[in-house]
């Protein structure tokens, strides 16, 4: 049977999937990449048989994301080597002004990707980086790009224009928002299983390493926390989110910083890891008893506070607060924080079902519902590869 494999490279990991291919692709294994940069560890979940496997990747793939993908190619063709790989579907976090839809890769497309590695300079280059090693693995596979930033195409003016003049915004400088795919899936499932919600005004909160807020009205997204590219809104681990533009004019006059410079800052030396002076990651943070960590806590949660009321604002109000993501799915501490701070507009948490990470999370008095939801880029990336190969 003809197999979807799915690569979804993100800042510091790697998830990809195996997938029967059909309608409604089948899950026969999962698995992750972390650390990739670091002390990387790959990890594997035989779905059928619950096996799961783990290893530390040796040096030579363990320092790129192009070594990850060798890495995980070499693990599923040992595990599974009747596998027939037919298609292969990837997340590329920027599309741009003309790629709203998955589409099948091209020379000419990729060469447009390629072109927009500047407006997303820490993902763009690594999802290419999986896309060439999958055509080089698989020459004759159908080869699928999704794009985190379609979701978001359809957002008013308002959502979707910075207050420079006209000729930016002809010439593609827009927020086009991110983490797309992620808030697909998530309105696919309040389709299916919360019509009432999925009609209605939703803030979808994805916090992880990276992290964003999109407002969904029936389905659709109506504005997000990021813009021209994934440094804005909230912080991230390593990334700044919401700046005064003025204090980029700073850096460079004052400081004399170059261009490079203020991106390595911006990117990779900011965020959580920039407030706290310890860790980019929100398990260490939340472990430790510093007092710039708990700041660095403290600025997150209030900063998705924040931008809860504004997303709140663009629909004429709010049903129901999301959490998804590695931080708000794993996170008690981080969405009871926010939760709490969010009272004043009807907010009433759960304690002991946010604590066992319930569905719903919100007590039976909350005028707004606050949810966990799982996260499944990989569907909805396995889904667009086996439609378009058929």
């Amino acid at each position: 049977m003809t197999h979807v494999l799915t690569l979804n490279a993100g800042s510091s990991t790697l998830k990809f999937g195996l997938f029967e291919r059909g309608e409604e692709p089948s899950l026969v294994a999962v698995g992750k990449v972390d650390r990739i940069g670091g002390a990387a560890v790959l990890s594997l979940k035989d779905q059928a048989s619950g096996d799961k496997v783990a290893k530390d990747l040796p040096s030579n793939q363990a320092g790129t994301h192009g070594g990850a993908v060798r890495a995980t190619l070499d693990a599923l063709q040992s595990r599974f080597p009747e596998a027939d790989i037919g298609a292969v579907g990837h997340r590329v976090v920027h599309g741009g002004l003309d790629h709203a839809d998955p589409v099948v890769l091209t020379d000419d497309i990729l060469d447009d990707l390629r072109g927009l590695v500047t407006f997303a300079p820490l993902h763009q280059p690594h999802n290419l980086a999986g896309v060439s090693a999958a055509l080089a693995e698989f020459p004759d596979a159908v080869q699928v790009a999704c794009f985190d930033t379609a979701f978001h195409r359809g957002q008013p003016f308002e959502s979707d224009a910075f207050a420079l003049p006209r000729r930016y915004y002809d010439a593609g400088v827009r927020r086009y928002g991110f983490h797309g795919l992620s808030y697909a899936y998530i309105a696919s499932v309040l389709k299916r299983q919360w019509p009432g919600l999925h009609t209605g005004r939703t803030v979808v909160a994805h916090l992880g390493n990276g992290a964003s807020m999109s407002a969904i009205h029936g389905g659709r997204s109506v504005a997000s926390t990021m813009g021209f590219t994934a440094l804005d809104g909230l912080p991230m681990g390593t990334r700044c989110g919401q700046v005064d533009p003025g204090v980029l004019l700073y850096m460079m006059d004052q400081e004399g910083l170059s261009t490079q410079q203020v991106t390595n800052l911006l990117y990779k030396g900011s965020g959580l890891l920039g407030l706290s002076g310890i860790s980019h990651d929100m398990r260490e943070l939340l472990a430790s008893d510093d007092l710039h960590a708990k700041q660095a806590i403290d600025y997150f949660c209030a900063r998705i506070c924040h931008e809860t009321a504004g997303l709140a604002a663009a629909m004429g109000g709010i049903d129901a607060l999301v959490f998804t993501g590695g931080i708000g799915e794993n996170a008690a501490p981080i969405r009871a924080q926010v939760c709490n701070a969010l009272g004043w507009l009807g907010l009433d948490l759960d304690v002991a079902a946010n604590h066992a990470a319930a569905t719903d999370i919100s007590a039976d008095s909350s005028a707004i519902r606050a949810m966990v939801i799982p996260t499944n880029e990989e569907l909805m990336i396995a889904r667009a590869a086996s439609a378009l190969s058929d």
